[in-house]
Parts: C-alpha cells; sequence; structure tokens
C-alpha cells in the first residue's frame, strides 16, 4: 500500500537541501537534534497509519450532519484521531517551551502535518486551524488570554477557528458588517453572521475558540475600523468553561470535498444563548482596537501557507497510488512489439503514463519543497538578532506566501486530476481513493484567498512594497542558484542558463507593468503573473534540488535528477507565452463588457 507520503523525499528535503540540522547550534533550537525531528515524524507517521488513514474515506461518505437541537454529529473516528493528536503533543511542535511547548523548527512541525495531511484532509484541518488560532493569540494576546484560551488548545482539548468571510462579503472584508460594542466591564458584546467557517461547530472539543472580525466604533472607513476578537462557543469559568456563549450554529454547508470539516453558518449575538439578559455575544478585545485586520493576518498568512501544504499533501498522496496503480496494472503492449500474443505489460511502462507520472512527480515534489522553503524562512526569521536582516526574511516570506498557498493549489490539483487519468476508468468510480484526492482538492484555490486574491496580492502589493525589496532579496537567491549551476556545468549550468532568462523576463515585466503606475492596467492579467512567477520560483527550486542531489547515486537520486528535466523541458518554457502576454498589456478582461456575456 502507498504511503501518505516519501518518507525518504522529506528526509532529502530536510536534511540534504535544507540542513535543519543547522538549527539546532541556535539557542531556541539547541535541546533538539535530528533524533528529535526523525522522533516526530516517525510518531506522525504512525498517528497517520493508526488513526488518521483508516476513516478518512468514512468522513467522506458520511460527512458530519446538523441535528434538530441545533448540534454537530460526526462520525467517532474523527474524534478519536483528534484526541490521539492532542496526547501525542504535536500540536504544541513550534510552541515556546514557558506555555507548554517543544519549540520544534517550523520546518519540522510543518513536515509532520503534511503527513496528517495528506492522511486525512478533513480530519487535520482541525488540527491545522486550531495550531494557526493559537499561535496567533500567543503572539498577540495578553498573558490572562494565553492562560485561558491557547494552552487549552495546545492540551488538545479546545480547537480554533477564523471567522472572516460573511454572507455578503467573502474576500471584501471591508465590507464586514459584524460589529462590536464595548461595555463597562471592558468586553465586547458582538452581532452579527458569519459565513464559510471551516469547524465552526463540531461535537470534537469541550469548547471552540473563535477569531472574529467586527468593526468597532470610531474608526475610519472600511479595514480600518476593524478589530479582532475572541468570541468563544463557551465562556471560560476559572479553568473549565461555563454558560453558553450567543454563537449559533444556523446551517452546515455541505461541500464537493474536504467533508470531514463541518463548514459553518453562524448567528453571532441574535438572541439565541442570552443568560442573564445580556445583549450579544461576549468578545474579549485582541490587542488594539482597529488593528485587527493586521493581527488576523498573522493567522491568515499561517493557513495560506498550511493551505498550499494541504493541496501538495493530497497531490502527493494521489501521486503515490498512481505510480503503486502503474507498476501493477498491465495492459497493452510496447510501442513497436509485433507480436499480438505477447503478454501485457504494466502501463508504466508506457510513454503517455510515464509523462503524467512526472508530471505529478515534478509538481508534487515541487510544491513540497516550496513549502519546506517558506518554512525555513519562517525559522531563520525566529532565531535572527539583526533587526536589518529580519526585515528583509520578512520582505521575502511576505513575496513567497501567495506562491507558496496558489501554486500548489493549482498544480497539486493538476497532478489529482492526472492521478485519476493514470487510473483510467477506474479512476472516475469510487472503488479507488484519487476521486476523492481530486475533490478534497479542489477547495484549495478558493479557501484562504482565491487564486485571483492570491495574484491581486503578489503584483499589487508584494512585488512593489518597500520599492520592490522583497523581489530583489528573491531576485538574489535565485541569482546565487544560477551561479552555482553555472559552475556546476552540464546539465546544472543549462538549467541555470533557462531559469536565468525566465526570471530576468519575469523582473522585467513587473517594472514594466507599474511602468505608468495605473492599477486597472497592471492587474488585468495578474493571475498571469502570478502562473509565470510561481513557475519560476518552483523552477529554481528544482535546480537547488538538483544540487543537492550533484554526486549522488542510487533510483531516489536519478528520479531527482529526471524530475528537474522534465520541468525545465515541459513547465518552465510556459512562462515565455504568459510573459509575452503580461508585456503586450493585453486589455481584454477589461476591454470587455459584462453585458456581452
Amino acid at each position: 500500500m502507498a504511503h501518505a507520503l516519501s518518507r525518504r523525499d522529506l528526509d532529502f528535503l530536510l536534511y540534504e537541501w535544507l540542513d535543519v540540522e543547522s538549527l539546532t547550534a541556535h539557542g531556541r533550537f539547541s535541546e533538539h537534534s535530528r533524533d528529535t525531528f526523525d522522533a516526530v515524524l516517525d510518531l506522525t507517521a504512525d498517528l497517520a497509519e493508526k488513526h488518521f488513514i483508516p476513516h478518512n474515506r468514512d468522513a467522506d461518505a458520511n460527512e458530519p450532519h446538523m441535528l434538530p437541537d441545533g448540534t454537530v454529529e460526526t462520525i467517532p473516528a474523527v474524534k478519536a484521531a483528534l484526541d490521539a493528536y492532542g496526547e501525542s503533543g504535536l500540536i504544541t511542535g513550534t510552541f515556546d517551551e514557558s506555555i507548554g511547548g517543544m519549540q520544534l523548527p517550523t520546518t519540522v512541525a510543518r513536515a509532520s502535518m503534511a503527513w496528517l495531511q495528506a492522511s486525512n484532509a478533513g480530519t487535520s484541518s482541525y488540527a491545522l486551524l486550531t495550531t494557526a488560532n493559537a499561535a496567533l493569540l500567543a503572539e498577540y494576546g495578553t498573558g490572562d488570554q494565553v492562560e485561558t484560551f491557547v494552552k487549552p488548545m495546545l492540551e488538545g482539548r479546545w480547537f480554533g477557528t477564523m471567522c472572516l468571510s460573511e454572507p455578503q462579503a467573502g474576500s471584501s472584508l471591508a465590507d464586514v458588517a459584524t460589529r462590536a460594542e464595548k461595555q463597562d466591564d471592558g468586553t465586547y458584546r458582538v452581532t452579527g453572521s458569519k459565513m464559510w467557517i471551516s469547524g465552526g461547530d463540531q461535537n470534537l472539543s469541550e469548547n471552540i475558540v473563535h477569531l472574529v472580525l467586527a468593526k468597532t466604533p470610531g474608526g475610519e472607513p472600511g479595514v480600518k475600523s476593524i478589530s479582532l476578537f475572541i468570541v468563544p462557543k463557551f465562556l471560560p469559568d476559572g479553568d473549565g468553561i461555563g454558560e453558553r456563549n450567543d454563537i449559533t450554529l444556523t446551517g452546515l454547508n455541505h461541500k464537493m470535498g474536504n467533508r470531514g470539516t463541518t463548514n459553518a453558518a453562524l448567528a453571532i449575538g441574535d438572541g439565541t444563548h442570552l443568560p442573564g439578559g445580556r445583549a450579544g455575544a461576549v468578545g474579549y478585545l485582541v490587542g488594539e482596537e482597529h488593528k485587527g485586520l493586521s493581527y488576523m493576518f498573522h493567522m491568515m498568512n499561517e493557513a495560506r501557507i498550511g493551505v498550499g501544504f494541504l493541496a501538495t499533501a493530497l497531490g502527493y498522496v494521489g501521486y503515490l497510488k498512481a505510480v503503486e496503480y502503474a507498476a501493477g496494472r498491465t495492459q497493452g503492449r510496447p510501442l513497436g512489439a509485433k507480436d499480438p500474443s505477447a503478454p501485457p505489460v504494466a502501463i508504466i511502462e508506457h510513454p503517455d503514463v510515464r509523462r503524467m507520472l512526472l508530471a505529478q512527480k515534478a509538481y508534487v515534489e515541487g510544491g513540497l519543497a516550496l513549502g519546506l522553503y517558506s518554512s525555513r524562512i519562517v525559522d531563520d526569521l525566529a532565531v535572527e538578532t539583526d533587526p536589518e536582516k529580519a526585515a528583509d526574511l520578512g520582505l521575502l516570506l511576505d513575496v513567497l506566501t501567495p506562491i507558496a498557498k496558489s501554486w500548489p493549489s493549482q498544480w497539486c490539483l493538476k497532478a489529482n486530476d492526472l492521478a485519476i487519468q493514470v487510473h483510467g476508468g477506474y479512476g472516475y468510480t469510487r472503488d479507488y481513493d484519487v476521486e476523492q484526492h481530486y475533490r478534497d482538492n479542489r477547495l484549495n484555490p478558493i479557501h484562504e484567498g482565491t487564486h485571483g486574491v492570491q495574484a491581486l496580492d503578489l503584483l499589487g502589493r508584494k512585488v512593489i512594497m518597500r520599492g520592490g525589496r522583497g523581489l530583489a532579496l528573491l531576485t538574489e537567491r535565485i541569482a546565487a542558484t544560477v551561479a552555482a549551476g553555472r559552475e556546476a556545468d552540464g546539465d546544472a549550468s543549462e538549467y541555470a542558463d533557462q531559469l536565468d532568462t525566465a526570471w530576468t523576463r519575469i523582473v522585467s515585466v513587473t517594472d514594466a507593468l507599474w511602468a505608468d503606475a495605473d492599477p486597472v492596467s497592471a492587474l488585468a492579467n495578474a493571475s498571469v503573473y502570478l502562473e509565470a512567477f510561481g513557475h519560476g520560483v518552483v523552477a529554481w527550486l528544482w535546480l537547488e534540488q538538483f544540487l543537492a542531489a550533484d554526486g549522488q547515486v542510487g533510483d531516489f537520486y536519478d528520479g531527482k535528477r529526471m524530475a528537474t528535466r522534465y520541468f525545465f523541458a515541459h513547465e518552465l518554457p510556459q512562462t515565455g507565452p504568459w510573459i509575452d502576454l503580461l508585456a503586450s498589456r493585453d486589455t481584454t478582461t477589461t476591454d470587455m463588457n459584462p453585458a456581452w456575456f
């Protein structure tokens, strides 16, 4: 049976390429070693095999549903898996020891979570959201808020969510209508509604810690009046929970995939739960008023990278199952075979099947490299003591985040599509897992900012902010890899030249698009820019892997070299037409009259 991920690939990326062991030279990670990192990955694989993989299909077939009394019912195996995860302590991975964390490098913790994401997308999402919620509060919450809300989440007893979208306002947060009014006791009364809230209600944890965006009086119009609040399902009472807060499940959204994670519509402060005559749900302000969106971006950016990992993980497990199927399924005979009575061969022998498998390998291993590289920047930032260097690392991560979210969401979904194709007619049936992996993955180009939203963020903000400093820093790193590739000669030198040509064009077209400072014109084809930029970044990371494998022998390293060759022969050349379109300043999309549809 195919595993959820390749441990061999993880070891290569973590130890032979990113050298995560070197992080243990810093005080924050000094209690760790490769042994502890391996122990985390071994424990995760064991949890996945025993608790997450067994109910993946059952949770898909028996999705959570809302009972007449307004509560949610899920299959028991989901809670059992999450309880086992909580007991393992893995949820504490990256948190400070002072609040019960393990102070693991983010790179290792992300690799661990990716294994669970590949094993069971729906169940792992509760853990992912809780970790991101707790990380935000650990960063911006008061000591009391950390003690009250974060610690129970790190113990696995309480789960967390993020509540941004509303029925009338999806990604347009300036249109948030939820309101919060300050009370004499320092708490707030929150009223409004939220939609598309993953994990918004469930029967899996003792309490749910909602982080809610709401507007407070006195702020400027739009997003500048938004504040952030903790609005728990049950109000805390000492070391436990007390009365029910006025936040009510009004319905569950029934999804194409990722069905194991509830997706809720919530009414906040509508009077359903009003003990003591209170009006509105009790909310606790995080940080300062009118700075809520900046705080929430801490969780959103973490969640965006997590979405990229989820997309990669689902593409990866589909790829491994496609390889396994193709190696065992016999059909047809080799090209040029003349004897019709010769036995059929495994379909992996057919060039077109190998093409599809190579494409999947290039996408999923490239996506995993992208996510782990971004995570290594987070770790470098955590130990950097020079303020200027830390600021540069932050800018570099800002530029890469839209790519880390969107590139895997597009291309690892394509890997799932190809996995179905490799399975042929069987792939379109529920007898094989690959159709579920595709459905589960189809969410990832949508949530935490759609492909188009990420494109606007990249081209409209990230590559031009601070005078383009983030783009310049990324270009410096790519240039260093190009130089190393040229020094290596052979195929590496050729790939370096190709990458240099493509990236130089991407940087040039960025300047050209903003030459007249007209955002309407510059952003007309932002999604095309995102695709070209993303392919350039992943080509760079494939050259990085190629160089890390230099001089190594064996099937694994030969596979890395062939996947690099595929990406540079089949994928990177696609950036040429994309950049041509961008350079032309084509206005077809803006010139189209809505009436003509």
